[in-house]
């Protein structure tokens, strides 16, 4: 049996474009990184490209 668990350890490198650090220090995703990704978490991110409001659980136009 193989321990690779398919995957699971290898993360992806993230480039200077896709996030940056806010003041306190957490990692906060542009919206060049959301639109890498190519769909909506439904997070409520802060640059979310797509208009996913997390209050209403809809999405603006």
């Amino acid at each position: 049996m193989s321990d690779d668990m398919s995957g699971f350890s290898r993360k992806n490198k993230l480039a200077e474009e896709d996030y940056y650090l806010s003041p306190e220090g957490f990692i906060v995703f542009t919206e060049a990184y959301h639109l890498k990704r190519g769909y909506c978490c439904k997070s409520g991110c802060k640059h979310c490209p797509y208009g996913y409001d997390k209050k209403t659980g809809t999405f603006k136009k």
